[in-house]
């Protein structure tokens, strides 16, 4: 599995219109073929900031299946305009999970 870190920097005083905006394009992405989940979450210490993590079975998953696709032009209009500056996304792979049992 790999996991697709974006830190979302936006405009000021758009929160509250980008987070209905993100509910809407969550449909979008939950839809993709090799999508696993996502998670939306805003920064306390950081006005206007947010980090969005996406589990993808594969990269290409993410970096061909969805980014090269006919929904994501829709994702694009829903969501990019609120970003500034445009956010830098990256991709991990587990090397080590504790769920706090063990």
């Amino acid at each position: 599995m790999i996991l697709e870190v974006a830190i979302l920097d936006i405009k000021p005083g758009s929160a509250e219109e980008f987070e209905a905006a993100f509910k809407t394009a969550s449909k979008i992405i939950a839809s993709m073929s090799g999508y696993v989940s996502h998670e939306l979450q805003r920064c306390l210490e950081t006005t206007n900031r947010y980090i969005l993590l996406v589990r993808w079975q594969q990269l290409e998953d993410h970096t061909v299946g969805f980014r090269q696709s006919s929904k994501y032009q829709e994702w694009r209009s829903l969501l990019h305009h609120f970003y500034d500056p445009f956010p830098t996304v990256e991709h991990y792979e587990s090397v080590l999970f504790n769920s706090g049992s063990e």
